[in-house]
């Protein structure tokens, strides 16, 4: 893995990640709870691929999570920040968007607002619909140590994920955990609360390049029953089901998420 800054062309920092030095560009937008300290998924992809992994403002050193508003900001964000990568359309072919959960969401905005920009769109356990029957927990009334039993399938290895083997006994651990989580979410929250609708199915008919969507069969924080209204909302979608998987289905099951993804850029 390698890490250097970029500047995008209205002037805003960020941290990227890379994998990989060869094949089609895959550029990785990551959820609410930002990129994890080793991301296995992202490893496995960038032995084929060359994957991007740009931190979200808010997210990293940086200290620009003012300058983005709402939905549209962070749509053209993502453009701008894939234009900074400086792919080179006739070499590299047109970028692969993939996206978790509230990265997800926004790959999905970038997809419809410039639909013949993205080779192909893969959504994993993505936010940006609502279903009156079927609400999504509140993520930011959610407490610290209920995190792991929402978002994992198992709850155990889910905390070791999550804390990175940090002490939480440790007072300045604990502090600077919390302190990090409360400016993420105030960066999330301009998009996901008080629920993550700002009226993305309206749009979805504009994204026609092939899309998949894959999904933990355990989730229990953004129900399965998503994956199957994103299906029927996206004119070219394919549903993939990772079993014994929860919302954090990258984390949990990083070589078959990565194996589907795979298969779905070969075609």
């Amino acid at each position: 893995m390698r890490v250097r800054k970029i500047e995008t062309a209205r002037g805003l920092k960020c941290t990227l990640r890379e994998w990989g030095d060869a094949g089609s560009p895959i550029v990785y937008f990551h959820g609410a709870g930002g990129l994890l300290e080793r991301e296995p998924m992202l490893e496995i992809l960038g032995k084929s691929h060359r994957v991007y992994a740009p931190e979200w403002p808010g997210y990293g050193e940086e200290e620009t999570e003012g300058e983005l508003e709402d939905m549209l900001d962070f749509a053209l964000h993502g453009w701008d920040v894939v234009r900074a990568l400086d792919l080179d359309p006739q070499v590299d072919g047109r970028p692969i968007l993939v996206g978790h959960s509230m990265g997800g969401m926004i790959a999905a905005e970038m997809a419809c607002l410039a639909p013949q920009s993205c080779e192909r769109l893969v959504l994993i356990a993505s936010a940006g619909l609502w279903l009156d029957a079927h609400p999504i927990p509140d993520l930011f009334s959610t407490l610290p140590f209920e995190l792991a039993d929402l978002l994992f399938h198992d709850p155990a290895e889910g905390v070791k994920i999550l804390t990175a083997g940090a002490d939480f006994e440790d007072p300045k651990a604990l502090s600077a955990f919390m302190i990090r989580n409360a400016r993420q979410l105030g960066t999330a929250g301009k998009i996901l609360f008080p629920i993550p609708n700002r009226r993305l199915s309206k749009r979805l008919y504009r994204q026609t390049a092939p899309t998949l969507v894959l999904w933990g069969s355990e989730d229990r924080f953004i129900p399965p029953i998503y994956a199957e209204r994103f299906s029927e909302l996206l004119p070219n979608s394919e549903i993939a089901w990772i079993e014994a998987a929860g919302h954090m289905v990258p984390a949990e099951q990083p070589d078959r998420v990565a194996g589907e993804i795979l298969r779905f850029c070969r075609g």
